[in-house]
């Protein structure tokens, strides 16, 4: 079953767009929807048996895409460099990056070592840097393009997760720099922020962090939780020429939490119908009603 996007098909034909943390949850969700609008796409992750399962998917639904994997720990300079110069003898150019790859793990401030700080700190922050410097250095300096760095809902800081929040509150001060620094080369920097998405990352936190997110719904303006494909939507706009006089933004796509108060009531309701164009997307199980 195709992809369901609300943008033109042929938005991305003949441009190739590298997604980081490509194997699973937003970063494949946007690599079939880039695909199904003609982009040539390159997927970046540690594991390349779950890249190449997405590689596959993309191909069953989209057989004319161009699919290429490259095993990458986006925390090591060298293979971050290593990997861009492969992406480029691929496919022969980069016009879009996602940098999506990242990871953390709950806890509060005083119990993380200097050593998960350090390891929260380069997934989330470090990592991006170095995929968007050698995409800007090896082919985006002299030809322009376009880069979507993934944040998170870091407005009032982050409890429990202070690392991460600290991290990906780095990436949008570094998108917003970027933004000016490479806007001469035609290199436009967005970030992406999502709130609460119902997406596979989820099923990989411990059982009372999921019993908290099946709370989290009623502390959202719009009462639901979001989809993988409407962050998509976000990041495939900015990536798109629509948003050609848009840079050194950031895009929430959270419901509304951080516009939530204290002093005024949430009213239940259910008129906030979630878009979903990725005939794939599972939200995980136990966050289903």
């Amino acid at each position: 079953m195709a992809y369901r996007s609300v943008f033109r098909p042929d938005l991305f034909r003949g441009q190739v767009v590298l997604v980081t943390g490509g194997g699973s949850g937003i970063g494949r969700c946007t690599a079939h929807e880039l695909a199904s609008l003609g982009a040539g796409v390159a997927l970046a992750g540690r594991s390349l048996d779950k890249l190449a399962a997405v590689r596959d998917e993309i191909v069953a639904a989209c057989p004319d895409a161009k699919v290429s994997i490259h095993s990458c720990d986006i925390r090591e300079e060298i293979a971050v460099s290593e990997t861009v110069t492969h992406v480029l003898a691929e496919h022969g150019r980069i016009d879009g990056l996602f940098n999506n790859a990242g990871g953390q793990y709950p806890a509060p401030l005083k119990d993380i070592s200097f050593k998960g700080w350090e390891t929260v700190v380069r997934n989330n922050l470090t990592g991006g840097f170095l995929v968007a410097r050698e995409c800007y250095r090896q082919w985006m300096e002299p030809h322009g393009g376009a880069i979507v760095n993934i944040i998170a809902d870091i407005w009032g800081g982050m409890p429990g997760m202070g690392h991460s929040g600290a991290a990906r509150a780095g990436m949008l001060n570094f998108t917003e720099t970027a933004a000016c620094e490479w806007a001469h080369s035609g290199v436009r920097v967005n970030a992406v922020a999502p709130g609460w998405i119902a997406s596979s990352g989820f099923e990989h936190y411990p059982e009372p962090v999921k019993a908290m997110a099946r709370t989290l719904k009623r502390k959202v303006p719009l009462q639901r939780m979001g989809t993988e494909a409407e962050v998509s939507a976000a990041v495939v706009f900015l990536l798109s020429e629509a948003a050609a006089f848009v840079t050194g933004a950031c895009l929430r796509v959270d419901g509304g939490v951080p516009n939530a108060r204290h002093t005024w009531p949430l009213v239940p309701h259910d008129r906030s119908a979630p878009y979903n164009g990725f005939p794939l997307y599972k939200p995980p199980g136990f966050l289903e009603d």
